[in-house]
């Protein structure tokens, strides 16, 4: 075991809250300015106040992103969980010509810029779709969060099959068992978890993701960041985008944390 002399360690620990300071003291200043009684984002504030929460809690804009965040989230989601899963086990249970090129180019969409996605998906909507009179509109947004949400289910689920033995699922068709019930009974127990922690983590991402979502959203559309975003230019409108920047901080703590949960779960089985 490793260890440190009393100066490395204070040292390591000066390091850490400072670290940790940089990045959850703006944090704190946004969650602070909600509460702003000025008309101006600022600090310190003058004084405390829930006007802003009560303008953006009934805020019809806010509600409508809010909406848009949550379908698009949640369906880009459950496509990820389909074909991350299948992905996962078509390169575990399978060896083929091109197997590590798939695996490449599954992994690839987290590992490009936001922009270059976006674009690239932008140009194939509007110049190449559209003029052939394919109007995808509201369901290109979601296949662009769909791309790098499958990244997070494939990851953790292929991660946990390959902790698990195949001779599990034999002994259960050996048994009698068909391929429907060793799935249900044996196959998905054993990687549940994991399928349960990479949801969660696609949701969060989806739902936070901006950037993509700037290139795809159709005309009219917005979700909650990129309602953010725009209200950003409006210097009056600023304490409502905190009041709503600090219920997104609030929201996107509950997958992470289950996603820790039941990772944690999964790895002490």
């Amino acid at each position: 075991m490793l260890r440190l002399n009393r100066t490395t360690r204070a040292a390591l620990t000066v390091i850490t809250v400072i670290a940790l300071g940089f990045m959850y003291i703006p944090l704190f200043v946004i969650v602070m300015n909600s509460f702003n009684s000025g008309r101006v984002s600022g600090w310190p504030i003058p004084g405390f106040s829930l006007e802003w929460w009560g303008k953006a809690l009934t805020n019809p804009a806010v509600h409508a992103a809010l909406l848009n965040s949550v379908i698009v989230a949640s369906v880009a989601t459950a496509f990820a969980l389909l074909l991350g899963t299948l992905a996962a086990f078509a390169l575990q249970r399978f060896r083929f010509f091109g197997q590590h090129t798939v695996n490449l180019l599954i992994v690839l969409p987290i590992t490009l810029p936001g922009i270059v996605t976006g674009v690239a998906l932008s140009n194939t909507y509007f110049q190449v779709l559209k003029p052939m009179g394919i109007n995808i509109g509201y369901w290109g947004m979601i296949i662009a969060h769909a791309t790098f949400c499958v990244v997070m289910v494939f990851n953790n689920v292929i991660a946990r099959l390959r902790r698990m033995h195949p001779n599990l699922d034999e002994a259960s068709m050996d048994l009698g068992a068909g391929i429907g019930q060793t799935f249900r009974l044996v196959t998905f127990p054993q990687f549940r978890s994991a399928f349960i922690a990479g949801g969660l983590l696609a949701f969060a991402l989806s739902f936070d993701e901006i950037v993509v979502t700037i290139f795809t959203a159709p005309p009219g559309v917005e979700t909650l960041p990129l309602w953010i975003m725009n209200q950003m230019a409006r210097p009056n409108e600023v304490n409502q985008v905190n009041v709503v920047a600090t219920v997104m901080i609030l929201l996107s703590l509950i997958p992470v944390y289950f996603s820790q949960k039941v990772s944690a779960v999964s790895d002490a089985k």
